[in-house]
């Protein structure tokens, strides 16, 4: 897996590439950890995900619980459709704005 975090005015972007399961959720975790240090504004880019373990819905979660404590926002870009079925039936999408592109992420989150 790999993580590369772009900073856009105070928006921060994680973007992931590869699986996140048990071995790879420990290094997401520590990424999304410097996002938020960053910024209370967060887009997760997973476009380039095929698979999120429940240890990366974990750290969803608790990446969503720190920014909204924060008074944050979180989106998620580009999330496959196996991955938004197993965030539905856990409830996990209900937390979260998703959509295609990050530019759609972007603009959502420059609006107040």
């Amino acid at each position: 897996m790999k993580v590369t975090i772009k900073d856009f005015d105070d928006i921060a972007v994680v973007e992931v590439e590869g699986n996140i399961d048990s071995k790879t959720a420990p290094e997401f975790e520590r990424s999304t950890k410097l996002a938020t240090d960053k910024s209370n504004t967060i887009a997760i880019d997973l476009t380039a995900v095929e698979f999120m373990s429940s240890a990366g819905l974990r750290v969803l979660l608790m990446l969503y619980r720190n920014v909204k404590a924060k008074n944050g926002k979180v989106v998620l870009v580009g999330v496959s459709e196996e991955i938004q079925d197993v965030m539905s039936m856990t409830g996990f999408i209900n937390f979260f704005k998703i959509v295609e592109k990050q530019d759609e992420a972007l603009s959502f989150l420059k609006q107040d």
